[in-house]
């Protein structure tokens, strides 16, 4: 099979990769963007989204994913299904391999594949997904205010959600499967010294019930000793704050991540160790993980681009 050719491949379809998408064609790059496994990425799976700029009556996250995709479009971007499956990054022009046949070969990447949180696995979080289960207390505590909800997990993720949560909602159940907080000293005593966290320690998540949406949380307490208790615990909401995978598997050996999986940028821009390859979004961000700080930084991507193009 013949190779592709291209001045600017742009993997993943979220914010970031679908502004990328938007700079890169309005400079000329002519991109190909390859939308993965999940069109839209993380998003699609969020009813509704009130703080991006730009829709003042909120917006539900599909509709503003096909508005971006349909920006894209617009200025010529070649949007096409597909799934990054290898990759050699030590060649030039950089080679990328896609459903395991088609060979593109790109002047510049912009890796821009997000990152997946992570679930307990139970079958209930998808059956609830939208509806009282939420992977993102920043995007959806607003829902929940004077209500009561619960996160799962004891690290320093857990810890913050649960803290932004206490300012919104009436009452936070901090659901912990171990007797202990993992979390960071700072976190935990700012857990314990606020009023509305309840800590439940020694707990595990078995389920969840409710109707049409989350009502409550099947729980059990010391599970496998002789004080195994099974209870119910009603709640509107139940977030998961255990953290997040980036989807960076497919790029490890050329590029450089963190101790968790994540890109890293050693520079001020978007730039990977390796030139002409960039990243933007969740899978480069840790910390904020917010559509339009993906979107941000899927501009930056797209300028960074052009600009190595043009000098090189």
């Amino acid at each position: 099979m013949e190779a592709i050719d291209t001045k600017c491949l742009i993997i993943g379809s979220g914010p970031a990769g679908y502004t990328a998408a938007i700079y890169a064609s309005r400079a000329g790059l002519a991109p190909i963007l390859y939308e993965g496994m999940q069109p839209g990425g993380q998003l699609t799976t969020t009813t509704e989204v009130e703080n991006f700029p730009g829709y003042p009556d909120g917006v539900t996250g599909p509709q503003l994913m096909d508005d971006l995709r349909k920006q894209a479009a617009r200025f010529g971007a070649d949007l096409r299904s597909g799934v990054v499956t290898k990759v050699d990054f030590d060649k030039h022009p950089l080679e990328v391999t896609v459903n395991g046949g088609e060979l593109i070969k790109a002047r510049t990447v912009i890796i821009a594949t997000g990152a997946s949180a992570k679930y307990l696995g139970l079958p209930d979080e998808q059956k609830y997904a939208g509806m009282g289960v939420s992977a993102c207390a920043t995007c959806d505590g607003f829902f929940y205010r004077k209500r009561v909800v619960a996160v799962v997990g004891g690290g320093d993720t857990a810890c913050e959600e649960a803290l932004y949560l206490s300012t919104l909602a009436k009452k936070v159940y901090l659901i912990v499967r171990k007797d202990y907080l993992r979390a960071s000293k700072v976190m935990r005593q700012r857990v314990e010294d606020t009023e509305n966290i309840e800590i439940l320690f020694n707990t595990n998540t078995e389920g969840l019930y409710g109707d049409e949406v989350v009502e409550g949380a099947h729980l059990v307490e010391y599970l496998g000793t002789d004080q195994e208790r099974h209870y119910d615990l009603p709640i509107d909401g139940f977030f998961l704050g255990i953290g997040h995978h980036p989807n960076t598997d497919v790029f490890r050996p050329y590029i450089a991540l963190d101790e968790h999986g994540f890109i890293a940028l050693p520079g001020a821009t978007t730039e990977t160790n390796v030139p002409g390859v960039f990243a933007a979004g969740d899978v480069a961000d840790p910390r904020y993980r917010q559509a339009i700080s993906a979107a941000g930084m899927g501009c930056r991507a797209a300028i960074d681009a052009e600009r190595f193009i043009l000098q090189g």
